[in-house]
């Protein structure tokens, strides 16, 4: 089965446990104002098999160690599910452990897919871009029911997730968002982590290289008080569910 990938790296430390090999698949529906990969968003990247995916994560096994693996990123993975999952399954096959970061927002409701997906997935990295409805849509463009739905079927089935969030000034830093978004986590029980992932402009040069106005022009990363007010935040209550304060 061939798919389209943005392309690789292989020594990534923050995407998951231990040390990953990430695969960028190529395209995207979301358009969030912070996207630091806007070249994953439309069609291009370079068509490869899931074989080819897989043996070239095979290359670095040796470095993985008994915690790493291989991450799936993007883009958005799950645009290309048939093609995500079969690259997952070449991957455990070698025996190498297999994670999918992703915003959720292509799951849909009763497609026997994403049952697949659970077999050949150890963990998910689901990103929540934020917690109000209408705040979602202006940042990403999207609705977030799908991103919600999807986070609910993890935990129905009982799959271990890292829940992320970007954390932007003026827009995803707010005391009422964080509280809200504590309260969603509150009802996933299946979150094994909670990741702050400050607001960065690394993206920017990006949008000027492909001649796109970048949409948070002037907006500076958040200062280290706010980064440790919405760690405290987010992960009280899932530190007192778990025994961890």
């Amino acid at each position: 089965m061939d798919g389209y990938i943005h392309s690789y790296e292989s020594f990534g430390t923050v995407d998951g446990p231990g040390i990953r090999f990430v695969v960028f698949f190529q395209g995207c529906p979301m358009r969030c104002q912070y996207c630091h990969n806007p070249d994953t968003r439309g069609r291009g990247g370079t068509r490869v098999s899931a074989e080819d995916v897989a043996r070239e994560a095979a290359k670095y096994k040796s470095y993985f160690g008994e915690k790493g693996g291989v991450t799936v990123s993007g883009g958005e993975p799950l645009m290309q599910l048939d093609f995500l999952s079969e690259v997952l399954a070449l991957c455990k096959q070698r025996g190498i452990g297999t994670c999918v970061d992703t915003a959720g927002n292509c799951f849909s409701e009763g497609d026997a897919r994403f049952e697949r997906l659970l077999e050949v997935a150890d963990l998910f990295l689901l990103d929540i871009k934020h917690s109000d409805p209408a705040g979602h849509l202006a940042l990403t463009g999207l609705p977030q029911e799908g991103p919600l739905a999807f986070a609910r079927f993890l935990c129905e089935h009982k799959k271990p997730m890292w829940v992320r969030h970007v954390l932007v000034p003026g827009i995803t830093d707010d005391d009422v968002q964080l509280y809200h978004l504590r309260a969603i986590l509150d009802t996933l029980p299946n979150t094994e982590k909670v990741e702050v992932l400050p607001y960065h402009t690394l993206g920017a040069e990006k949008y000027r290289s492909l001649g796109i106005p970048y949409p948070l022009e002037g907006v500076s990363p958040p200062g280290r008080e706010r980064v440790e007010n919405a760690k405290r935040i987010l992960r009280a209550g899932w530190q007192q569910k778990r025994g961890d304060v």
